[in-house]
């Protein structure tokens, strides 16, 4: 056999090319994974392109390495397709291995063979490159082991590109794979060049390439190729580290924004009002200074809000921080700490220049806001504190501001006050029955009064409106004026809301098994309770408890929310029609709706409001409205209640315009339910029976 010598410099040159080959492909493996679209295309052939020119030229610089008694020849054609060969396999080797979120087991094993056969094939057909006679032979248990170790390499190299895309710290992860990679590839080729055999009579054909230079320049351009790659690789490393870290400043500030600000009005919120306000106080305590504080609250919101809907009250407040942003100097912290609540801080404000400044505003807001086809009027309630005059402490100035607020609201609105501390105990009776409502309900404390509702002729009881009253266990017995809308400000109104639909439903239970199967109840539903998703089930579950029978059950909402969102109005009251109960729109005749808007409800019942029957007469405008409401409410097969009916006059005049239910203190009072029995005795005298009901409650 020819005797075959190695250059070891050579061979040194090719491990370095191996290993680097081996750390391009895992770089380019990252590169894909965080890449999308063509970008992840670009890096997958540019990658995988890099690589097989590695594994190429190692092999190549390899065979150079071989040293003969003779000038070594290659042939052009065979040496190009074993390059295109390991570029080929490599791309394609690649795309089975890195790309998606799970590598199973058969894009593994797909991506194996795809990069074993190419380059067992790259390395064979290079060696068939050599031009030499007679041809090689071989030592085909070395070329099965050289083959064994091509398909464990490539298993070994895609299962680490896969596993050493992303995360932390994989640069000397990365190293090590890479030379674990490339030893396995060279050991693959070397085992492969020890199973070729040279005749001792082997000589070279005199055309194709000679070695003469190959090596030098092989060795040059490849690394230079991969060596750009790596290049890029980092640059474009750099470039999304440099976008990431924009991307988290500006995600960072806008977080800060939300945290610190109002998503509606974009005005400070009570995060950044509370840290000013303890920078404030700081300040102030060191300089000796003083500065003013003004809670302020909009009149009349609430009506706006229910009479056009939360849209048009978005838009109010947008327009209010607007109006009053404008007046306020830079230094001035306006802020709202959520609904229609804004406080103003404002640094070396005296007594004085606050209640100026606090009156200016006030004369703002009283203009109308003209909202496209609104025009809409509020006021606005101001209390006002100044440091250290009415407080020392954040939470002692804000709760007297709060105290200052109400009492403007209660001494007539749209003005202000500067806080006194005979407030403070008004206030203090506000919260401690705020705090009292949140217990009332485990203390039992809530009671239900039942009002009769009659046939028009005032004959046929026909059931009852539940009423709400609270027996506070020191103040009596509390209206629902007095604690409801602190109840829906908090969201206490819909727990108070299942309560009395619960209780209802047990009392009609109690009187159904007493023989007056005839009779109905309804109660009333807050705008919470009206869109609260569990409202169905709730009632589902009650009526199923109490085994109430369909149409026994009425809800009752007023105009303003039935018409707030008429979609989900509609849908809504579908749901309630199939589970069997009945919806009755109330306060008609207030809001914006009108029988064209409801005829898409599946409503059973319209009352008129109580201000409307009031002022009713029988040769008025009015009746002929109430005339023609009726006559459309009939064709729309709806039944027309009256409540506040108060006198015989109203009753006749009622009972002749065709209304079908009458309701109001001339024919019973809100009662207690273990009166009622009392009540309906006193309908078989033939003394007027609304005369023998002892009035426990007062209105509605």
């Amino acid at each position: 056999m020819l005797l075959v010598t190695w250059d070891s410099v050579l061979v040194t040159v090719s491990l370095i090319v191996a290993f680097i080959a081996a750390f391009t492909a895992l770089d380019s493996a990252g590169r894909v994974a965080v890449s999308r679209g063509y970008v992840a295309k670009l890096w997958l052939v540019g990658g995988g392109t890099a690589m097989g020119i590695g594994v190429w030229a190692m092999h190549f610089i390899g065979m150079l390495a071989m040293m003969m008694p003779m000038t070594m020849r290659y042939d052009i054609s065979l040496t190009a397709i074993s390059l295109l060969v390991a570029i080929v396999a490599s791309i394609f080797a690649l795309a089975q291995g890195v790309r998606g979120s799970h590598l199973t087991r058969r894009r593994l094993l797909r991506g194996t063979i795809i990069l074993g056969s190419g380059v067992v094939a790259m390395h064979f057909i290079g060696m068939n490159a050599l031009l030499i006679e007679p041809a090689i032979r071989w030592d085909y248990r070395l070329v099965s082991l050289s083959v064994i170790v091509a398909y464990a390499a490539s298993g070994v190299a895609l299962w680490l590109a896969f596993h050493l895309r992303q995360g932390e710290g994989l640069l000397m992860m990365r190293a090590c794979a890479a030379l674990v990679m490339g030893i396995a590839i060279a050991g693959m080729h070397y085992i492969g060049m020890a199973a070729a055999e040279f005749h001792n009579m082997s000589s070279m054909q005199h055309h194709g390439a000679s070695q003469e230079g190959l090596a030098v320049w092989v060795t040059i351009i490849t690394l230079s190729i991969l060596g750009l790659t790596l290049l890029i690789s980092m640059l474009d490393a750099q470039l999304r580290a440099a976008r990431l870290a924009a991307k988290l400043k500006r995600a960072n500030s806008e977080l800060r924004q939300l945290a610190m600000h109002d998503n509606l009005t974009a005005l400070p919120n009570r995060v950044m009002l509370e840290q000013k306000l303890t920078e404030q106080i700081k300040q102030a305590t060191l300089e000796d200074g003083n500065f003013a504080l003004m809670f302020m609250d909009l009149d009349g919101f609430k009506a706006v809000n229910d009479t056009w809907g939360h849209h048009v009250g978005d838009r109010l407040l947008i327009a209010v921080a607007e109006r009053l942003r404008v007046q306020l100097d830079e230094e001035i912290l306006l802020a709202r700490l959520g609904g229609d609540e804004f406080v103003l801080l404002c640094p070396q404000c005296n007594t004085l220049q606050a209640a100026a400044l606090a009156q200016k505003l006030v004369q703002v807001i009283d203009a109308p806001f003209d909202l496209d086809r609104y025009s809409l009027r509020v006021s606005l309630s101001v209390g006002i504190v100044v440091f250290p005059l009415h407080g020392r402490s954040q939470q002692e100035m804000m709760f007297n501001a709060d105290s200052a607020m109400y009492h403007t609201k209660h001494s007539g609105r749209n003005g202000w006050s500067l806080f006194e501390p005979a407030m403070s105990a008004v206030a203090q009776h506000q919260l401690a029955l705020a705090n009292d409502l949140w217990n009332a309900l485990e203390y039992q404390e809530m009671r239900l009064f039942y009002q009769p509702k009659f046939r028009a002729e005032g004959t046929v009881l026909m059931g009852f409106e539940a009423l709400l009253r609270w027996q506070h266990p020191r103040r009596g017995l509390l209206m629902p004026d007095m604690f409801l809308a602190r109840a829906e400000k908090t969201g206490q109104i819909v727990a108070l809301g299942n309560w009395v639909i619960n209780e209802a439903c047990r009392q009609l239970k109690q009187w159904h098994d007493e023989g007056n199967r005839d009779w109905s109840v309804s109660v009333n539903l807050s705008a919470l309770q009206f869109q609260q998703r569990d409202l169905i089930e709730s009632l589902r579950q009650a009526l199923q408890r109490f085994q109430i029978p369909e149409g026994a059950l009425m809800l009752e909402i007023t105009e303003n929310i039935a018409m707030r969102d008429p979609q989900f109005s509609q849908e809504r009251i579908a749901e309630l029609h199939r589970l069997g109960v009945k919806v009755a729109i109330d306060n008609f005749g207030i809001g914006y709706a009108n029988l064209l808007h409801l005829r898409h409800l599946e409503a059973s019942e319209l009352k008129i409001d109580r201000a409307f029957v009031n002022s009713l007469r029988a040769d008025s405008e009015d009746a002929t409205v109430v005339t023609a409401m009726l006559t459309l409410a009939r064709t729309l097969n709806l039944r027309m209640v009256a409540e506040g009916v108060e006198t015989e006059e109203q009753q006749r005049l009622l009972t002749g315009l065709g209304f079908d239910t009458l309701q109001g203190y001339l024919l019973g009072k809100p009662t207690p339910a273990d009166r009622i029995g009392e009540f309906t005795a006193a309908l078989k005298m033939p003394l007027a029976f609304a005369d023998n009901v002892v009035p426990l409650a007062g209105a509605q």
